[in-house]
């Protein structure tokens, strides 16, 4: 089992902090940290958040967000170890082709550790204050990440599609490993889709055991019926009501193809949170490492 410390720039705020919660995380044995993002956080917000039972969006507006891919940038020397990811980067509000270099550049200098959690973005008054069209989404989506490993696998690429259109060019640096890995967040049939379609990963934001267990049966039946191997697509799960009993909470993720725990940073908020993370670690992340 993996461990990953999701949104750790949640509480990671400050320059000694984001170094110091990787640092502890990779220390116990968490194999990577992620951050989230919201490029603003309109003053009136309509949409529902699709994560919590009122629908309002966690946070107001003192809460930092930073950018996560300048965040992971900052803290990728002082921990040399653990893998980056964004939970979640809103593909469709970024350029694509500076989206590419920006993680290409963050991969080849991490030593190919970058891993790109994407999402479509539930928050319409931040697409309207960004001036991207809210409506398709979801195909502007697909085309980026399609145009981006484009540029991703060789010099002379082209793409020529509805939202992207650019002539043979070449960026550098390229990934390490040729591709970044790429993990679709979201809980709805169309995320599913996409997941297996062209992700190497699966992220659905519920917390509730039941929910997530039928996700991912649902998973595996559109992987079964787009003739893709389930066991290609690595399924990333919040750890929420299961810090109640970390262990068994590990076990329950465990059983139901879980292949790594997100554990929520904001779990170690607080004057304390450092040392919480640490003890943490050394008594659940160690003990169910591979």
């Amino acid at each position: 089992m993996k461990f990953g410390l999701a949104f750790a720039s949640s509480i990671g705020t400050d320059p000694v902090s984001a170094l110091e919660i990787c640092k502890r995380a990779e220390a116990v044995g968490f194999d990577s940290v992620w951050g989230g993002e919201h490029v603003i956080r309109p003053d009136a917000i309509k949409s529902s958040y699709p994560y919590t039972e009122d629908g309002v969006m966690p946070g107001d507006a003192g809460t930092p967000i930073p950018d996560p891919l300048i965040w992971l940038a900052y803290v990728a020397a002082a921990a040399p170890t653990v893998r980056l990811g964004t939970c979640i980067l809103i593909v469709p509000q970024r350029n694509p082709l500076v989206l590419a270099k920006e993680l290409a550049t963050l991969d080849h200098l991490s030593g190919g550790r970058v891993e790109l959690g994407i999402g479509v973005g539930w928050l319409e008054e931040e697409f309207d204050a960004l001036g991207i069209p809210w409506a398709r989404r979801g195909a502007r989506n697909d085309e980026y990440v399609e145009a981006m490993r484009a540029l991703w696998a060789g010099p002379h690429a082209e793409y020529h599609g509805e939202f992207v259109d650019f002539p043979p060019a070449t960026s550098n640096p390229r990934p390490v490993n040729g591709d970044i890995p790429i993990l679709v967040g979201g809980d709805t049939p169309a995320a599913i889709r996409r997941a297996v379609r062209l992700a190497d990963g699966y992220f659905p934001g519920t917390t509730d055991p039941a929910q997530l267990a039928s996700l991912i049966e649902d998973l595996g039946k559109e992987a079964a019926a787009a003739d893709r191997d389930p066991a290609e697509i690595a399924i990333h799960a919040i750890f929420g009501p299961q810090m109640a009993d970390p262990a068994a909470g590990v076990a329950q993720m465990a059983a139901v193809g879980v292949d790594r725990v997100m554990v929520p940073a904001f779990f170690f908020a607080g004057p304390d949170g450092l040392d919480r993370l640490s003890e943490f670690g050394e008594r659940v992340v160690r003990p169910h490492l591979d």
